[in-house]
């Protein structure tokens, strides 16, 4: 132990003798060391854009919501003059991605003042699909706001119906999920809802109670030949003019013409066509509103009231033509009159 402290204090010694031959360094003028020359890159006069929706997804799980968006459909009329509505607002109107021409979209922003998170400005914006064919689906937008934007487009629509049709859906938006969409009781999951779903929504939710209307008057058809049917069976005929009939068959027709061209229920999604996502969640709402089966239920029906009325034509002009029979028969027989009679004034003649 004796040895280590001797030795530990003889190196100490020979560095305090060696360190007082040393002078200390002056000042110099020159600066102890020079830094590279630094060339900066000029900044361009449009700043980049951040991709910050990638910030709105930090801290949130897979099953986590961002939000629910509710829908309402309506249909209320007839015919909408889309040209005079997109006319009146022009700002308002998004601009189209598809040439489909039978619908128009409309976007309405309502910015908050104060800093608010991002998703709560995405959340301020209400959106309206508006369908030629008299449809309309608002986004966004609660029951006691839904009059002043149907209001809107009352001004520019015609054939209004009796009673309003309505119906409620539902999307919520999970950024996480893993598939591109999920279906659930009267509501979709998406990861985002953009403009491109809010069209196929609206398209399918539009066209679904459109079809709920036509079907409700095939129904009213329907049951106006069942009871034609049942006096038929208690009284052996039945009191129906030729006009009514004709009313009938105009009507089964347009119905059945609405649903496939203005209503377009069987037509091509460009932007299904475009993107297979798109077309997921097409397929998905159509099989889920069940649209194909409804539309052969009402064609179903439409073969049902065509039977009855080829039925009754027939019948109307059999008795058209038992009438006309009836007359000729009238008519032959007062020429036989004229003629007996004739015959009886010539014989009673006395001879000249």
């Amino acid at each position: 132990m004796g040895g280590r402290c001797r030795a530990s204090s003889a190196v100490l010694n020979f560095i305090l003798n060696r360190g007082s031959n040393y002078e200390i360094p002056r000042a110099s003028s020159r600066p102890f060391c020079r830094l590279p020359s630094l060339r900066f890159r000029d900044f361009s006069a449009v700043p980049a854009q951040a991709d910050i929706s990638r910030f709105d997804n930090i801290g949130l799980k897979e099953n986590d919501e961002t939000g629910t968006i509710p829908i309402k459909a309506y249909f209320f009329c007839t015919s909408i003059d889309l040209k005079r509505l997109q006319a009146e607002n022009t700002r308002n109107v998004v601009p189209p991605t598809s040439r489909s021409s039978n619908y128009i979209a409309l976007k309405y922003c309502d910015y908050p003042l104060k800093f608010t998170p991002l998703n709560e400005i995405k959340s301020s914006c209400r959106y309206m699909v508006v369908f030629q064919y008299g449809s309309a689906v608002l986004f966004n937008i609660e029951d006691h706001e839904a009059v002043n934007y149907l209001e809107t487009i009352r001004r520019h629509a015609s054939g209004f119906l009796p009673e309003m049709r309505k119906d409620d859906y539902a999307v919520k938006e999970k950024p996480l999920l893993v598939d591109d969409m999920q279906g659930g009781q009267d509501y979709i999951i998406l990861k985002n809802l953009d403009i491109d779903s809010i069209r196929i929504i609206g398209n399918v939710l539009g066209q679904s109670i459109a079809l709920d209307y036509f079907v409700s008057q095939v129904d009213g058809m329907v049951e106006e030949f069942a009871d034609i049917n049942r006096g038929m069976e208690k009284t052996g005929s039945f009191t129906m003019d030729r006009k009514k009939l004709f009313q009938l068959v105009g009507k089964a027709n347009s119905n059945l013409a609405d649903v496939i061209l203005k209503v377009g229920l069987f037509d091509r999604s460009e932007i299904a066509w475009r993107e297979a996502k798109y077309a997921q969640i097409f397929e998905y709402l159509r099989e889920e509103y069940e649209v194909t089966q409804r539309f052969g239920n009402l064609d179903f029906k439409l073969k049902f009231v065509e039977h009855n009325i080829h039925f009754l034509q027939e019948v109307l002009q059999n008795r058209k033509s038992n009438l006309l029979e009836w007359c000729i028969i009238c008519l032959l027989s007062i020429q036989n009159v004229v003629s007996v009679y004739e015959i009886v004034l010539d014989s009673a003649a006395p001879p000249i």
